[in-house]
């Protein structure tokens, strides 16, 4: 049964993605790597709540390849680019997705024997060859083979007849916060590509967003760079990216605007009490579409009519309260810029994570789908 019609219902919540930002954000990530070094966009978790088919269409003749967390998204980015550019599952895959992985022709990360064993087995009763990238745990602590065993992975994937070592990596846990520590992984990592020989082409890659910003100049060995947040408008070095430029705007509506009398407590647990006559306005956003709930009390803001008005009391579910005593004017259906510029005024998603005790990442990532995204 279908659904009766939505005519005349505009969302109560939306989120607008300027293409033209993201991929002016991939040229500036191409600038940071160099002409010898290709990109390879991050489109994970719905490329970080931005969309995924909609960021692949538009990034696919602009960068070389894509990456993603899992088998699911391999085959969205595979569609939605309409080609058969490379994409590399970044996450170990799951055994009842390796058939699937190696008949797709997508790459793999491994990190153990018992992994490439089992993509070599796959691979021959397919009678395909299994594309590899053996990852390599610098400090990360999360995936990928200790640099002792490094040269073994590498013998075994070598001498796997149905198997192919398409890349070799590591990850950046800090770049963004211990210089040190990323430059000792990039020397680890650089020895240990000097104790091998690696056939042509193997694509070496090792900078996310902070590692292309920050280190670039110190990773001229690397084939590719694998920028995620810095294509979505968030450095995580702002002082060495200015010319990155925002990509979402999270927005919503008043619904209601009222006088509440001194004394009179807002929202659960009326955290807040008003100590003089207030005007409030409500507006149609919650933690139900992404926006958190850990700002509460933590002095944040929204946008109307270019004026910020601080929030009032605890986000609920579907609804927040806030001051709108100041302004002039403000009445049902006027626009309020949870994150983006409105004005001369802008919210940005570093300023609302920070307030909120989180990172940009999972206030992205944390848009809900009741969020209606919208493309310019």
């Amino acid at each position: 049964m279908s659904l009766p019609s939505l005519k005349g219902s505009e969302p109560r919540c939306s989120a607008l993605i300027d293409l033209s930002a993201l991929r002016h954000n991939a040229r500036v990530c191409q600038d940071f790597a160099g002409p010898s070094a290709g990109i390879m966009a991050i489109v994970k978790a719905d490329a970080y709540g931005h969309g995924l088919e909609r960021v692949v269409t538009a990034l696919s003749n602009q960068v070389d390849c894509f990456g993603v967390a899992c088998f699911r998204e391999a085959v969205r980015a595979r569609h939605a680019s309409g080609t058969n550019q490379p994409i590399l599952i970044l996450s170990p895959a799951l055994r009842e997705e390796y058939e699937g992985i190696v008949s797709g022709r997508y790459s793999a990360s491994v990190s153990t024997i018992e992994e490439i064993e089992t993509y070599e087995k796959v691979a021959k009763s397919l009678r395909k060859k299994a594309k590899l990238h053996l990852i390599v745990d610098t400090g990360m602590g999360r995936m990928g083979v200790i640099p002792d065993h490094f040269s073994d992975l590498i013998d075994l994937i070598n001498a796997a007849e149905f198997c192919e070592l398409e890349g070799l990596a590591t990850h950046f846990p800090s770049a963004d916060e211990d210089e040190a520590f990323t430059l000792s992984q990039i020397e680890q990592f650089s020895h240990l590509l000097n104790t091998v020989k690696l056939a042509e082409g193997t694509k070496i890659h090792l900078a996310n967003s902070a590692g292309l910003i920050g280190y670039s100049d110190k990773t001229p060995f690397a084939a590719l760079v694998r920028p995620g947040l810095a294509l979505y408008g968030v450095s995580p070095l702002p002082k060495q990216a200015k010319e990155i430029r925002p990509v979402l705007s999270f927005r919503t509506k008043v619904t209601l605007v009222r006088e509440l009398p001194a004394g009179w407590g807002i929202s659960y647990g009326r955290t807040f009490v008003t100590d003089s006559s207030t005007r409030v306005a409500t507006l149609a956003a919650g933690y139900g579409d992404g926006y958190p709930r850990h700002l509460s009390g933590k002095g944040a803001d929204v946008l109307i009519r270019g004026t910020r008005c601080p929030l009032l009391g605890r986000v609920t579910m579907d609804q927040i309260v806030v001051d709108v005593s100041h302004l002039e004017t403000t009445q049902p259906g006027d626009e309020a810029i949870l994150i983006g510029s409105q004005g001369d005024e802008s919210i940005t998603a570093s300023e609302v994570a920070e307030k909120a005790g989180t990172i940009p990442w999972e206030l992205f990532t944390g848009i809900t789908p009741r969020v209606e995204r919208f493309y310019v």
